[in-house]
């Protein structure tokens, strides 16, 4: 999701959710409590036979231990198997990488507004709206382009387009597979997200062609769903392995700039060309036991919110052609707004999952105060620092994280992984989420058994939250995409963003 220009008032604001919590949303959390609970209540409902049994037996059979000995093992035998049966497999994070492009690719926000004027498909109005965005961007000078859009003007075209594609994937994939040892052939389930270059074959089968899977692999190729696609790819991932026994899964999640540069002057569908960059992400999880030990993170929760039934969240992200035909991405005025609804309808279902009790407990005696006596009483807004060590916010623009620091009530250190992403390779679309986990492991900040939030809007318009527990003091992988400038993080930020110091000496990694 792009960072889009408000008007003013607040149609352009995140909604304060003190202000904005409705019971409608408690129950949604409560009804997704309920789906989750009847294995815990089946488990009870065993418990309550078995006493019940022991005491029969106890009582009928004059104490006849081996008689209740073997009424005892045949329960526990039966609750074991039912619990067995029913819980959820476990869905490992064995590792992931992210891609780097070239150096040669790297478009300095200098270069870029000098471009502009060269082009000859913008008028001067047109050219000048475009640098202000850039100057409010929150992007640096080390962010990259494709290919096509470093020629004047640029030259997009469907060649030039399979190639940024494919050196995204395959460079992901290449380190992922490098640094598990994993055999492209055991990958039993494959999913790839793109919301705006679905060519035929598909990516899905590109990838397939590339490292020659296996014909049984169960591959799916997901698009038009923006940048919180990522998430609803780890979603389906971990479904399909709550099915298929002792396989690995492999998520890639991407977005193509070449055929998506917009040559038009709506302005609203100018956005896109000042935010959008290039990156990817290659992921790779596992069902196996075997594989807990070297596994990074455990996979927790994933909570998905779809406002696609409202008419104004429907087209706030919105792929037409304007009046000259030329196509490209238009983003609403009141994007930043709908993406507060979302939000808050996500974070209020997700909250009984990951709050603890007192947190809840005040939060419910808040809303009940708030509904009996009086409409002015400020609901209790849960402290998610108390359920999260880490954020990984997407980075679509700099006026979204402000507001979610602001409305969340979040530190600086909680949103720097994402202010820097944002920095250093801009809205890289649905995988922005794993350069920012990218970051926050550079930096050594991440221990055993911290819980991170990845939290992603899209196109539709949707809002998805996942639930990652680390299950070891996890540190950087070989290639990842801070290795070479870390230690030149975190940078300040401003309207103009400066660049990270060249000269700068490697510091210490923070924990």
């Amino acid at each position: 999701m792009a960072q889009a220009r408000s008007p003013a008032g607040q149609s352009g604001q995140l909604p304060d959710l003190s202000h904005s919590v409705k019971l409608e949303y408690v129950r949604l959390g409560c009804r997704y409590l309920i789906n989750h609970i009847l294995t815990l209540l089946l488990i009870s409902l065993v418990a309550a036979v078995a006493i019940e049994a022991l005491s029969t037996q106890w009582l009928d059979l004059e104490y006849d231990l081996v008689s209740v000995l073997v009424v005892f093992v045949v329960v526990v035998v039966l609750g074991s198997t039912v619990y067995l049966m029913a819980r959820p497999r476990p869905v490992y994070l064995v590792d992931y990488a992210c891609h780097v492009p070239p150096h040669e690719l790297q478009i300095p926000l200098q270069l870029l507004k000098e471009r502009c004027g060269k082009f000859g498909t913008f008028d001067e109005p047109t050219v000048e709206f475009q640098l202000k965005v850039l100057e409010r961007s929150g992007l640096g000078e080390e962010t990259y382009a494709p290919k096509a859009m470093h020629s004047v003007p640029p030259r997009p075209s469907m060649a030039l387009a399979r190639e940024e594609t494919e050196q995204v994937m395959f460079g992901a994939l290449d380190a992922l597979f490098e640094n598990t040892a994993v055999n492209p052939k055991d990958v039993g389930v494959l999913v790839v997200n793109c919301s705006l270059f679905n060519p035929v074959p598909s990516l899905s089968a590109m990838i397939v062609n590339r490292y020659k899977l296996r014909s049984t692999v169960r591959s799916f190729n997901l698009g038009g769903m923006g940048c919180g696609a990522g998430v609803i790819a780890v979603s389906l991932a971990g479904d399909l392995l709550q099915v298929h026994h002792a396989t690995y899964a492999v998520v890639v999640s991407t977005e193509n700039i070449t055929q998506n540069w917009y040559a038009g002057s709506r302005k609203s569908m100018l956005i896109a060309n000042c935010l959008f960059r290039v990156g990817g992400a290659a992921v790779l999880l596992s069902n196996r036991l075997a594989d807990r030990r070297r596994a990074k993170y455990r996979l927790v929760h994933v909570v998905r919110t779809h406002r696609g039934a409202d008419d104004k969240a429907y087209r706030c992200v919105y792929q037409e052609q304007d009046d000259d035909g030329n196509v490209g991405v238009s983003l609403s005025r009141e994007l930043t707004a709908i993406a507060g609804g979302a939000l808050k309808a996500n974070i209020t279902t997700l909250g009984p999952l990951v709050l603890p009790v007192s947190e809840q407990l005040l939060f419910l005696a808040k809303l009940v105060a708030k509904k009996l006596w009086s409409d002015k009483t400020k609901p209790h807004i849960p402290d998610f620092k108390r359920a999260f060590d880490h954020f990984c916010i997407h980075a679509g623009g700099r006026a979204v994280i402000d507001e979610l620091e602001k409305n969340l009530e979040l530190r600086p250190v909680d949103v720097e992984a994402s202010r820097m992403t944002l920095h250093r390779f801009g809205n890289t679309s649905s995988s922005s989420i794993w350069y920012e986990l990218a970051y926050i492991e550079a930096k050594g900040r991440m221990r055993k058994g911290h819980r991170v939030w990845q939290i992603a809007f899209g196109s539709g318009f949707k809002c998805n939250s996942a639930v990652w527990q680390a299950l070891r003091n996890v540190q950087p992988s070989p290639h990842g995409p801070w290795e070479d400038c870390i230690h030149r993080y975190p940078v300040q930020t401003s309207h103009r963003i400066a660049s990270p110091r060249q000269d700068a000496q490697p510091q210490p990694q923070q924990h």
